[in-house]
């Protein structure tokens, strides 16, 4: 500022202070004295002349009340004085200010042409530098005075959705993240084809959608993400400015979803891998030695290299990977906001090149590296994960080679501040922990345990902020290379000798998208009566949250958006309820996993037999009525050995559909040997020996993993007694089999019944449900189904009034109202398990399919039994085997406490006789008095498989299992 400009001001302000001086307090005057006075002062201050901004904010305020609403000079008191605050806010940036300001532009909205006063408003919000939640907040409320027409909208929202984005960059917050989606989804809107900013506008989306991607790892994220990113290059074509940009971005995209294809032949991984390479190198040469985008380019070639050198092991990567990440890092001076990436990825690098040459120099620099990658961070900023992981691969490198425990203590300790770092994604933690796991088995460190639980915690969690039960499925599924961590987590528990918490970690493993469905139907008999209101809230919010699940994908990917924000928001109430509800005495553990205490209550009425097959050891553990576990080695069964033995079994079955009886008796009868010798044999022992288990009791066939596929049931020695006297007992000749997915499903089955026992009672009623002749390309006819019906009709007693539903009746719709209506259901159709989504499994009605998925969203508190005369209805995916996902298990969840089900293909025109000697048993007391007792299933099924055996081919009889109570 010139002095003589210096000087006219001083005099204006002189001269304006010598009128209010000669305008008393009740002067008419008086109001635009001080608003020129401080107008003057204003514009001192605004031209960086030192004035007293305070006092001249106190003259505007009084300017303003002296003019209240009505007052031909409001408008301008309100202008002025927000413009004084606006200038303060900007020049000492508080936060107050800003709100103040904006407050008295939204009363000036309806009251005077808007340009004025917003204009002003976007220099405010152009004038913050720093990303706070107080400065986001105040860009929300400039957001709220553009209509959605108002020209200024577009640059204000793109302003916002910039700063959400930075903001979840820094503190990890999801909720941010999804606003900038959104308000980036409105700004592509705005731009459509032939806008001049639409290739910058699919670009930030984009960015927005991968950012989410990495932290919850939804594949329809990358795969929109990547959709944009390549609109966005053929917008960009060679010689466009921006060009590097867009080849920068799908190369990151692109490498994403490389990493997450694992499953794809090297030759393609190869291909693919090489064109983002391609597209890193293209953009590199796009900018001069200068530019300040140059750091970032190197950075991510750098990435790529090192990625293509850890999958495919291309050799010469590794020195180019160090050199650019060095320039990289020579670029991105100390004040820079993303040195600290730098830092961490050259560290990383230099640790692969240990592992190579096992130079020293090269591990100790990565291990400064990630320190100082440390140091440069906030506490709970997110990227902290990954100097942690890299310190990790450090330690753990150089502990390989020159093993020494320290090394091995630190790289343990970054794992745990790694996978429980809260403010980075599930996906990266999840498997962090899962490498935990792996390298503490490895080298038989005492964390694995803990490893293997906060793998299950994270999983459980990152599974709860799904929506519906197929993108549990799905999100599930990302992690199919830790399928068996259940079964090792419990056979490193066995190892140390804590069976207790190998039954613990086992039922936290396993079914855990059983377990997520199960919480929204927790009884709350005990809470009512203790606190009321509390158990309203949980049961109000569990109704909202079930209600907000979908089971299938939305098309509308802003829809979809705004369905999973508004489910995540009802999951957070819902878990602020679970916590109060633990504060209360009594409810410590609410919704927990299980203490072994819990979990034993599954053996009241018979030991429950765990039989876990992992890579590290096979074996059973036996849990029972009271008192400790006991554990059953089997010596010479490996995993390997299971899946051999599974292999044949399934060969055999579908060989035994040609072959005469005596030779399918022959094969099948040596497979049941070796389960008999080998696995069940040895458990048998147990229970006779140690627990003095009483023949004909009844005992619990928990099978994991490849014991699933294995019908344990039907062990059998066929072998002659010694004296010849007959055959040697068989284990269904010992005890009443029955199976339970997981030990909290019978528990749960048990105390349902207790409940609906102890409330009026219901009459038992039952339906026939049968379809012949299914709709287009899901079954041939099936000739035996009428008469089977007919035939089970007949033998229910005639005080249930029994029902049937076939043909044209027997539809979808109509077997979904016949399941709610009746206690008993018997159903005879094609059964299909479908393997790749086995949430399709389903049975074969006239008009479409009754899916898995549609059981599992019936709740039927009073049903009790289940008869499934159809095929594969109590096997699981073969993938995901210990999450038990089969229609037998969805009609338990579903509400029936006992099911029998079948492990493979049905022969419609042998199972009437198994059928018939079924139901014959069940209801043999009934004219004596007896009740019909769905707990009396497994018994009739021992019967009738025995009763039958003359009549019913081998794989016939033992194709039937019984499931539950």
């Amino acid at each position: 500022m010139t002095s003589k400009t210096v000087s006219y001001l001083n005099d204006t302000v002189e001269h304006f202070q010598s009128v209010l001086d000669q305008c008393p307090v009740d002067h008419p005057d008086r109001a635009a004295a001080l608003t020129n006075l401080a107008s003057a002062r204003l514009r001192g201050h605004i031209q960086k002349d030192l004035q007293d901004i305070d006092s001249t904010i106190s003259l505007f305020r009084k300017a303003l009340a002296l003019r209240p609403q009505g007052h031909p000079d409001y408008t301008i008191s309100l202008f002025t004085l927000a413009q004084a605050l606006g200038v303060r806010y900007l020049k000492e940036d508080t936060a107050v200010d800003g709100y103040e300001a904006v407050q008295l532009c939204r009363t000036l909205l309806p009251l005077c042409p808007e340009g004025t006063f917003l204009r002003f408003l976007a220099a405010i919000a152009n004038g913050v530098h720093n990303v706070t939640d107080d400065n986001i907040q105040l860009q929300r409320m400039e957001l709220e005075l553009y209509s959605l027409g108002h020209t200024g909208r577009p640059r204000a929202v793109d302003r916002l959705s910039l700063d959400l984005r930075t903001h979840f960059t820094q503190w990890g917050s999801i909720d941010d993240l999804d606003e900038s989606i959104r308000l980036r989804r409105e700004v592509v809107s705005l731009c459509s084809e032939g806008h001049p900013a639409r290739d910058t506008s699919l670009d930030n989306l984009a960015s927005s959608l991968l950012s989410r991607f990495h932290h919850q790892g939804k594949t329809d994220d990358l795969n929109e993400a990547i959709s944009l990113f390549e609109e966005a290059l053929s917008l960009r074509p060679v010689g466009h400015e921006y060009r590097y940009v867009s080849l920068d971005n799908l190369g990151g995209a692109l490498r994403a979803r490389f990493n997450q294809c694992a499953g794809i032949d090297d030759i393609n991984r190869v291909i693919s891998f090489d064109h983002v390479i391609s597209l890193y190198r293209e953009a590199l040469t796009l900018l001069a030695s200068e530019h300040p985008h140059r750091d970032t380019t190197l950075n991510n070639l750098a990435v790529a290299l090192t990625t293509r050198y850890n999958d495919l092991h291309v050799s010469e990567d590794l020195d180019e990977t160090i050199n650019l990440f060095r320039e990289s890092l020579r670029l991105r001076q100390h004040d820079h906001p993303e040195r600290h990436r730098s830092l961490v990825n050259l560290g990383s690098a230099l640790c692969s090149r240990f592992i190579q040459t096992q130079m020293n120099e090269d591990v100790d620099e990565a291990i400064r590296l990630c320190q100082d990658s440390l140091e440069a961070l906030p506490s709970l900023h997110p990227d902290r994960y990954f100097s942690y992981m890299s310190l990790q691969q450090a330690y753990l490198s150089r502990y390989r080679v020159q093993h020494n425990l320290v090394d091995l203590s630190l790289a343990v300790e970054n794992f745990k501040l790694a996978s429980k770092h809260a403010t980075q994604g599930l996906p990266y933690r999840i498997i962090t922990s899962y490498n935990w796991a792996v390298a503490a088995e490895q080298h038989d460190h005492e964390s694995a345990l803990e490893a293997y639980s906060t793998f299950f915690e994270l999983l459980d969690a990152h599974l709860a902020t799904r929506s519906s039960t197929t993108s549990r499925r799905e999100a599930a599924a990302t992690f199919r290379y830790a399928i068996s961590l259940p079964v090792d987590a419990a056979s490193c528990a066995i190892r140390r000798g804590n069976l207790r918490y190998a039954v613990e970690l086992m039922e936290q493993g396993r079914g855990q998208q059983w377990s997520l469905a199960s919480r929204l139907r927790t009884p709350l008999d005990d809470l009512e009566s203790t606190n009321p209101k509390l158990a309203c809230t949980f049961s109000e919010l569990s109704k909202h949250l079930s209600e907000a699940q979908g089971s299938t994908v939305n098309t509308d990917r802003a829809a979809a958006d705004q369905a999973e924000t508004q489910y995540r928001k009802h999951m957070e109430e819902w878990k602020a309820a679970v916590a109060d509800i633990r504060k209360v005495d009594g409810f410590s553990r609410f919704l927990l996993p299980p203490s072994y205490t819990d979990l034993q209550a599954a053996a009241r009425h018979g030991p429950v037999i765990i039989l876990i097959a992992s890579k590290y050891s096979c074996g059973a553990i036996i849990v029972p009525k009271s008192g400790e576990p006991h554990h059953v080695y089997f010596p010479r069964i490996t995993l390997p050995h299971l899946k051999r033995l599974k292999d044949n079994f399934a060969k055999a079955i579908k060989q035994a559909a040609g072959m005469r009886p005596q030779d399918q008796r022959k094969d099948l009868q040596g497979l049941l040997r070796i389960v008999w010798d080998e696995i069940m044999l040895p458990i048998v022992n147990v229970l006779e020996g140690d627990l003095k288990l009483r023949h004909r009791s009844r005992i619990w066939l928990c099978p994991t993993a490849e014991f699933t596929s294995i019908p344990l049931h039907a062990a059998n020695s066929s072998r002659m007694n010694a004296d010849r006297s007959g055959p040697e007992p068989c284990l269904e000749d010992l005890y009443i089999c029955s199976y339970t997915p997981t030990l909290s499903a019978l528990i749960r089955a048990r105390q349902s019944m207790k409940k609906q026992a102890m409330k009026k009672h219901v009459p038992p009623s039952f339906v026939a449900i049968g379809q012949s002749k299914p709709g287009a390309r899901q079954g041939k006819e099936l000739v035996a189904v009428n008469s089977e019906l007919e035939l089970v009709r007949k033998l229910f007693p005639a005080t249930t009034s029994p029902t049937s539903l076939s043909g044209e009746d027997a539809t979808r719709a109509g077997a979904l109202e016949a399941l709610q209506q009746n206690t008993w259901v018997h159903l005879a159709c094609h059964g299909k398990q479908d393997h790749k989504q086995p949430y399709n499994s389903h049975f074969a009605m006239r008009d479409a399919s009754l899916t898995l998925l549609d059981i599992m969203e019936q709740d039927i508190p009073h049903a009790e039994f289940a008869f499934l005369s159809a095929c594969h209805t109590a096997v699981g995916d073969e993938k995901t085997p210990d999450e038990v996902i089969h229609l037998a298990a969805g009609l338990q969840f579903s509400g029936f406490k006992s099911v029998i089900g079948t492990l493979w293909v049905v022969d419609d025109a042998v199972v009437k006789h198994v059928v018939k000697a079924f139901y014959e048993k069940m209801f043999e007391d009934l004219e004596d008095g007896g009740v019909m007792d769905c707990k009396k299933a497994a018994r009739a099924l021992n019967h009738a498989t025995h009763t039958v055996k003359n009549e019913v081919p081998l794989d016939q009889r033992i194709v039937f299992v019984h499931i539950g109570v």
